[in-house]
């Protein structure tokens, strides 16, 4: 059943370009007036947050024709900046993200509060997925119809909109993570329908580091973001990021020392446009300097081991922690990590997100 085009339109007016980044933005971490008592929900949940995932067919976004009604706990909070105009719910049979337009989330949502969330005219979508061998799948998300196409969904911008479908309830007591073995994380074709930890908050012990790291770099985020000329990839190897991620500065420095200055620029397959020390190609770069002042930081994937699995531990740039430094100790494999987060899946990769570096916790 098609939306009717007067709630279409609001939402198209309202649907902010910036919102459909794939990058993080800063975040509000200020403080709003308190937030008022939650009151009684006059709701009830009829399926379960695995089940509503079941219902999600592999790049086919599907708007909610049903009068279906979820509920689940917050395990997430955007205050320390890690999370960004998303917050997580779990039930007991697995997580998923919320796609809101508001910052500072949590001056509305309370980790361990529960949310009912009205799922009829939203969009059930999958943000991550790639096919082939080398893929695998990504995380079904709920959030609104994207008005461009470019993603399956998108956030839901107007506070109209917000307040139709998410519905506050009562506060207790926080999340208590769940301690996981190498056995139960998910393999690459693995959802929130398949895998119970899939979206949830979970512990993972005993990581050793893995002495990689992952990140996109645009050449210009003002520029086609899919060309390959407009990008560079730090993987394989660490290329000297000892930081959780790294902020606007923290870019520029590691960008200044001439570390990344040997990375070729492009996607597999087609390095054809220089390196980050000698780019050649017109449309994007064919000088440093020029790469330099367009160029930003984006988020960063440290990777961990879990016995044979790698575990990428994904932190924004605008987190408030993303410039500390990892314990030289980890860096050096004399020292493992506990860590805790919502356990997510990119293209079929294991990726855990956390809340804040309280979260990371070291054993000398």
């Amino acid at each position: 059943m098609k939306r009717t085009l007067l709630i279409f339109a609001l939402a198209a007016a309202l649907v902010s370009c910036t919102s459909l980044y794939e990058e993080f933005e800063p975040v509000f971490t200020g403080k709003y007036e308190a937030p008022t008592a939650a009151k009684k929900v006059a709701l009830e949940p009829n399926i379960t947050i695995a089940d509503l995932c079941k219902m999600y067919k592999t790049a086919m976004p599907w708007n909610v024709d049903q009068n279906l009604i979820i509920a689940g706990k917050v395990s997430t909070t955007d205050k320390p900046g890690n999370f960004y105009k998303s917050l997580y719910i779990q039930d007991e049979t697995g997580g998923i993200e919320l796609k809101l337009g508001r910052n500072g989330l949590y001056n509305y949502y309370q980790e361990g509060q529960m949310l009912y969330v009205r799922c009829f005219g939203l969009t059930l979508g999958m943000y991550g997925y790639k096919s082939g061998n080398y893929g695998g799948q990504g995380m079904v998300q709920l959030g609104y119809e994207d008005p461009t196409g470019s993603y399956e969904t998108s956030y839901l911008e107007a506070p109209y909109l917000i307040d139709s479908h998410i519905f506050a309830g009562e506060t207790g007591d926080k999340v208590v993570p769940a301690v996981i073995t190498e056995a139960q994380l998910p393999g690459k074709n693995d959802t929130q329908a398949t895998n119970e930890y899939v979206g949830k908050l979970v512990t993972l012990k005993g990581l050793t580091y893995g002495n990689q790291v992952f990140c996109l770099i645009y050449i210009n985020s003002n520029k086609d973001k899919s060309m390959s000329a407009n990008r560079i990839f730090l993987s394989d190897e660490t290329w000297g990021v000892t930081t959780w991620a790294m902020s606007e500065n923290k870019f520029k420095e590691y960008f200044d020392s001439g570390v990344w200055d040997s990375v070729k620029i492009g996607n597999a397959g087609d390095y054809n446009y220089g390196t980050v020390g000698e780019p050649n190609d017109p449309g994007f770069a064919t000088s440093r300097a020029e790469i330099r002042a367009h160029s930003a930081a984006y988020s960063v994937s440290q990777y961990f081991k879990m016995g044979n699995t790698d575990i990428a531990l994904r932190t924004s740039g605008y987190s408030k922690f993303g410039d500390n430094e990892i314990p030289k100790s980890v860096l050096e494999g004399k020292a493992t990590v506990d860590l805790t987060g919502v356990l997510t899946l990119y293209q079929g990769t294991i990726q855990l997100i956390v809340n804040s570096l309280d979260d990371i916790v070291v054993h000398e």
